[in-house]
């Protein structure tokens, strides 16, 4: 039955009226629904079949709710049940539910029938369901003598439990005397029914107490049975037997089960060895989701079955010996089931609509209809009303029409009841949304605006954009039934507030909401994919943007889970940080931001790596003389794949506790050919590697001996070298422990002189790697040969190398020794070669020993250098590079073997002609007038020859930095200073100057100095300034002013008294500007910035009347361009003190940047 459930206490209350061609929907608004008028619904109920405890009180419930409130009745077995007259009997009140007192007295079996209540009100009357009552039984087994059971071993058995019937049906268990279950398998088990079924009994199944026991859970008791003996005897030899049924019997049987019940289905057959149950459907499939087995898969149960299960369902009970079947035929009926329940129906007067009450079940159930718990056919006259099958027809309804309408459809297997009351009302509208309701929406996300009313007729809705605005129409909108208006995507320009109005014929309301939109919070920037190694630290970003009126939360997850509760996990406010991280920290983390409004959510993988764990179980297999086979197990990768093994071996004979490189093989084999070698005790490891690094070592395999044999090699690097004139040294790498193939490892050594028809030498050594023969000519070649043997024989023959006997001295210096001078600076030198034979060893070349021995311009000697050059081979010339020019050098060859260097050829000497000279050693600017500068300099520290003369040029720089004519003088080489006059006055000058010998120009020294300023011409630059546009003159004007307005208030005022004021203020107040002091903009001495810079000229303070350049007056003076002089000015305002320059490329005769301004006043320009 439907249940509508309406809370008149404001509590949640639920009252689903649908709307049927023009039906009112009535809000769920509990303040709205107390004051309206409704027929009574039924709101809870006892079950149809309604089983109690006879031992305590009964409670049959009926629960209702309606306006005005319900007055409840009952039926008893079809006639109307007086409770007054009974004592037992109470009613709970405000309620239907009735008590029958049992506990004091009353008799559970006095009340059984079947029972129905009617709540009833001036619009209408529902009923319940027809209540059975009954109380349950769990009576006692009867008795009876029970004889025991004599079975032969391998015999079937079913021992009968046979219950007393109970209401419910009790719940069938077989115990022994001591309580315990006793054991089931697919040999022993219980039936459905409760009996116990034995396939075949075995010599363990003797005993004297199989106790069935029934549970009745409505009365919470357990009956016994009598104890049940079995005897097993055996008999040999026991006889197998093939499969047949014990239940259900014969070969076919049927079977009725109910839609939506579970269906059980059972199969327990005899037979030894014990049977194995199958289950198939004829003709289909058992249903995949809904099929379960039980009972050692005897018992087929399929859950919520419908018609489609329908049909012959076969076991099969097989053994080895045969096989036994039977066939159940399955039909599902179903009682009564809805289709469409009729639903409650809101009508204004003069409205229509329609209950429908459709409902299934096999066979169809048969549909009735009442009127207020009265059949309809009896039921007083309602002109509205027209009833047709399982449909009730309203038509231009009134109030009067108001009643609670039941459907009933019932079959043999069950029925269904269900109420639906018509309410006709009339009300002017009503709106149920509280005003000036909040709403808040992201941008660019629906906005839903509610406008929930009610009214009889139904009323129209309208809506307004502010109090004053136009209706709201367009695409832009949707108007929902329920007066919801939707902005499906709403934008910043959507705020604001709206109206809603609802009107019809009885009367016309409106209410106001308002809407706000804000900015959508945004992840700006995501947790990132991360590989980290193991014991790392990482950390995940997760920046926000959000609406500034929302306060966002931020939640990390690991998993789609809570974060570990461990102190390494660190949740900044824009991040999260794991320390030390570990394998179990490897998954997914999610940063989830949530506002009142919205919700998102970034997510990244962390995937921890780390170096392999090692190999293990390392197996040899196929042991062969050379050869072996080596496989593993490979250990966790760590989430980073093994690129590769490396596999190691140790030598427990030779070299115990040493391991050693055998070979390598990709990550995805674990099995490898190893190639052995003779007379070693291998032992075998395995070492994973990945990008990380290399796993810790395998544990070491078994240990395989190989067996010994001969040397397979010779020693290698075989060499014959003399360390003295008369002795041959034979050297040669030892074989390693395992190379030996077998004990007794010696190394046989020969030799004889090559080109000479002699025998071979030879001698065998153990241990040792080195053999001297002594007595050999000086630097004589030898074969040589050394051969490896051990106590199974010798290894094959080795192949020869030759050696010499050892070197001496040369003894003959080179001839012919000639010197080309090329240039100033390089010059070549020949010699003839040596004769071979005076060599007297390997010649590994000639050295040239060369040395400078004096300037051919200041003929002064100094302290000799020698300087050696070697040429390797059989080289017979060579390039002397680096040489001074204008100097006499001197120099030899020797020839050089292994031993030495060989006497030197005769000092062959040699002159370089002049170059150019290197530039002056210092260029000083000195002694500034109006038009004059002195210039002193150095002579150049290498003048690489006769100096000819200097050349001076320079140039005048303005203020633009551009750079005036050039300039050139010769000056002759003896004159170490010069003045230059003529020059024009606060005028910096550029100047390049340099030496000259016969072979040209040598490079070039730069300086700048400046002429100094004529302080006559300083006065007339000031006043040649346009003052009238300078921001000083302005302000000092104005301050004149100011201060004339005032002496003539004051004046004003004296004269006014007859007063006088003396002349000093007068003359103070005008004084004349010519003699006062010069403020910042007075035309002095400015900064200058670099040419890098290009910014205006700031100008400087007034130089002191000590003539001095202070530090603090300028950043920037002139003397941070010289090497740490202090710059100073005479009483006549020349220059003192040095001005270094920087050395510079000569520049071209064009106009060119210079690098700094003058320091002059940059008024002052070149001419």
């Amino acid at each position: 039955m439907m249940k509508k459930s309406i809370s008149a206490s404001k509590a949640s209350l639920v009252l689903f009226l649908c709307q049927m061609i023009s039906a009112l929907d009535v809000p769920l608004d509990s303040k709205l629904l107390e004051e309206l008028s409704q027929p009574p619904t039924i709101t809870q109920q006892s079950p149809k079949d309604y089983i109690v405890d006879p031992r305590e009180n009964i409670v049959i419930q009926c629960e209702a709710k309606g306006k005005p409130p319900p007055s409840f009745s009952w039926t008893r077995n079809g006639t109307h049940f007086d409770i007054d007259k009974d004592a037992q009997v109470t009613m709970k009140p405000n309620s239907g539910t009735l008590v029958i007192n049992i506990m004091n007295g009353g008799k559970a079996e006095a009340y059984e029938g079947v029972y129905q209540c009617t709540a009833r009100n001036e619009r209408g009357a529902a009923i319940s369901n027809n209540i059975i009552i009954r109380p349950s039984r769990s009576p006692l087994w009867t008795k009876e003598k029970l004889e025991p059971n004599q079975v032969r071993e391998g015999d079937s058995l079913v021992l009968h439990c046979r219950p007393p019937v109970g209401l419910p049906p009790p719940i069938i268990f077989w115990m022994d005397n001591a309580f315990q279950r006793l054991p089931q398998s697919e040999r022993v088990s219980q039936g459905l029914n409760g009996d116990l079924y034995f396939s075949n009994v075995q010599p363990e199944d003797t005993r004297e107490d199989y106790i069935c026991y029934a549970r009745f859970n409505h009365t919470q008791t357990i009956q016994q049975k009598q104890p049940i003996s079995v005897k097993v005897f055996s008999t040999k030899p026991v006889t197998e037997r093939q499969p047949i049924l014990l239940t259900p019997t014969g070969s076919t049987s049927t079977k009725v089960e109910l839609r939506g019940n579970v269906l059980l289905l059972e199969c327990i057959a005899a037979g030894l060895p014990t049977p194995v149950i199958r289950w198939i459907k004829e003709g289909g499939e058992l249903p995949a989701n809904r099929t379960f087995f039980e009972n050692f898969k005897k018992t087929l149960k399929i859950i919520d079955v419908s018609e489609a299960d329908s049909g012959n369902y076969k076991c099969i009970a097989r053994n080895i010996l045969g096989s036994a079947h039977h066939v159940i035929s399955v039909t599902v009926k179903a009682a009564p089931y809805w289709i469409t329940a009729p639903r409650n129906l809101v009508l204004s007067p003069g409205e229509d609509g329609t209950l429908i009450c459709r409902a299934n079940g096999n066979p169809k159930p048969n549909i009735s209809w009442l009127a207020n718990g009265v059949p309809i056919a009896i039921a007083p006259e309602d002109p509205s009303r027209k009833v047709d099958g399982d449909t009730i027809i309203f038509s231009h309804v009134q109030e009067r029409s108001s009643a609670v309408y039941q459907c009933n459809a019932s079959n043999e297997y069950g029925y269904l009841l269900a109420n639906a009351f018509v309410n006709v009302l009339a009300e002017p509208p009503r709106i149920l949304t509280p005003a000036n309701k909040l709403y808040q929406v992201i941008a660019d996300s629906p906005a839903l605006l509610d406008c929930a009313y009610f009214g009889s007729p139904k009323p129209e809705i309208e809506w307004f954009k502010g109090v004053k605005g136009s209706i709201l129409r367009g695409d832009e909108y949707v108007f929902h039934d329920n007066g919801t208006l939707e902005i499906p995507v709403a934008q910043k320009d959507s705020t604001g507030t709206y109206t809603c109005v609802a009107r019809n014929e009885l009367g016309k309301i409106q209410n106001e909401v308002r809407l706000e939109v804000k900015d959508p919070t945004m992840i700006i920037k995501q947790p990132e994919y991360k590989v980290i190694q193991r014991y790392g630290q990482v950390s995940f970003e997760c920046i926000i943007k959000h609406d500034f009126t929302l306060l966002p939360t931020v939640i990390w997850l690991k998993d789609n889970d809570e974060l570990p509760d461990d102190e390494r996990f660190l949740v900044g406010k824009d991040n999260l940080t794991i320390m030390n991280v570990t394998d179990k920290d490897d998954g997914t983390y999610t940063c989830i931001v949530n506002t009142t409004l919205d919700s998102v959510s970034a997510s990244a993988v962390l995937t921890v790596v780390a170096r392999p764990n090692p190999p293990f179980d390392l197996e040899l297999t196929g042991q062969l003389e050379r050869s072996v086979e080596l496989s593993w197990i490979p250990g966790d990768e760590n989430n980073s794949p093994i690129t590769n093994f490396v596999i190691e071996y140790e030598d427990g004979l030779h070299e115990p506790g040493v391991w050693h490189y055998q070979t390598e093989v990709p990550g995805t084999q674990t099995t490898v050919q190893l190639k052995l070698s003779p007379y070693v005790n291998y032992s075998f490891r395995v070492i994973a590697v990945n990008e990380i690094g290399r796993s810790q070592p395998s544990e070491p395999s078994e240990q395989y001996l190989t067996k010994s044999a001969n040397p397979d090699e010779n020693p290698s690097n075989v060499q014959g070298i003399g360390s003295e004139p008369d002795n041959l040294v034979i050297t040669w790498e030892s074989l390693k422990g395992f190379q030996s193939n077998g004990p007794g490892l010696q190394y046989k050594v020969s030799w004889r002189q090559k080109d000479v028809d002699d025998e071979w030498t030879s001698v065998i050594v153990a241990n040792v790697s080195k053999y001297i023969v002594s007595g050999t000519p000086t630097f004589v070649p030898y074969e040589i040969k050394v051969q490896a043997l051990n106590d199974l024989g010798y290894a094959p023959e080795p192949s020869e190398v030759i050696g010499h006997s050892g070197e001496d001295l040369p003894m003959v210096a080179p001839g012919n020794v000639q010197v080309h001078v090329i240039n100033s600076t390089l010059a070549k030198v020949h010699w003839d070669p040596v004769p071979l034979k005076s060599v007297r060893g390997h010649l590994q070349g000639y050295k040239v020993y060369y040395w400078k021995v004096q300037s051919l311009s200041r003929r002064s000697r100094r302290h000799v250098e020698k300087k050696i050059l070697t040429f390797r081979g059989n080289k017979t010339f060579g390039m002397l590079p680096g040489l001074e020019p204008f100097s006499s050098y001197k120099l030899n060859v020797r020839v050089v073997n292994g031993k030495g260097e060989g006497p030197a050829s005769p000092d062959k000497v040699f002159k370089t002609p002049e170059g150019v000279p290197s530039s002056p050693s210092f260029l000083k600017i000195t002694n500034p007038t109006l038009d004059s500068l002195t210039l002193e300099w150095g002579s150049p520290t290498h003048p690489n020859g006769v100096l000819t003369s200097y050349i001076l040029k320079f140039q005048p720089i303005n203020n633009t930095h551009e750079l005036g004519p050039l300039v050139e003088i010769r000056i002759p080489a003896n004159e170490s200073s010069l003045i230059l006059k003529n020059l024009n006055y606060s005028t910096r000058y550029k100047f390049y100057f340099n030496a000259q010998t016969s072979v040209g120009s040598g490079s070039q020294i730069t300086e700048e100095a400046v002429t100094i300023m004529d302080e006559g011409k300083i006065a007339m630059a000031s006043r040649q300034v346009d003052i009238a546009t300078q921001g000083w003159f302005i302000g000092l004007m104005c301050a004149v002013a100011l201060l004339i307005l005032i002496l003539l208030i004051v004046c004003f005022i004296r004269r006014n008294k007859g007063g006088k004021y003396p002349v000093k203020e007068k003359e103070d107040a005008h004084a004349d500007p010519e003699i006062q002091p010069m403020k910042e903009d007075d035309g002095t001495f400015g900064e200058y910035s670099d040419a890098e810079d290009h910014k205006p000229l700031k100008k400087g303070s007034r130089t002191p009347s000590d003539r001095t350049v202070k530090k603090e007056d300028s950043d920037d003076s002139l003397v941070d361009y010289g090497e740490g002089v202090n710059g100073q000015f005479n009483e006549d305002g020349s220059f003192i003190g040095q001005y270094s320059g920087k050395k510079e490329k000569e520049p071209a005769e064009g106009n060119e940047s210079s690098e700094a301004p003058s320091p002059v006043n940059a008024m002052n320009s070149f001419v």
